[in-house]
């Protein structure tokens, strides 16, 4: 027997709100490889508080986490792209840290779209 999730007003705006800033972080991503997802970080942010109980608040933890982890492998690929030797490593580091980026945000939009919380 399978459950349906009834959304509230506010549940129902709060996801429909994720649901843009994963359109806005994924076109940033793909564009800009995330400079400009500051934008939508800073709006996760200010969301965040406000879906607090409900599923829709570890959406915006995964996208802030995503974030900020994406910020420290890009940082990690710089640091061996100084090195001359390194510059093959920082490559592989970048792709690493794409792919992973882009597994996050496909992972957590399918989620959002199943009204299932995020993995955090």
């Amino acid at each position: 027997m399978s459950q349906d999730l009834i959304l509230d007003g506010r549940d129902s705006s709060a996801k429909t709100t994720a649901w843009w800033l994963y359109i806005v972080h994924a076109v940033s991503f793909i564009f800009s490889l995330g400079l400009f997802s500051v934008i939508p970080l800073v709006i996760n942010y200010a969301q965040r508080p406000g879906t607090t109980g409900t599923f829709v608040h570890s959406h915006h933890t995964w996208m802030i986490r995503s974030f900020w982890w994406y910020v420290v492998w890009v940082a990690v690929g710089a640091l061996a792209f100084i090195t001359i030797i390194g510059i093959p490593l920082a490559y592989l580091v970048w792709l690493g840290a794409w792919l992973w980026k882009a597994y996050r945000l496909i992972a957590g939009f399918m989620r959002l779209s199943n009204n299932e919380a995020a993995a955090v």
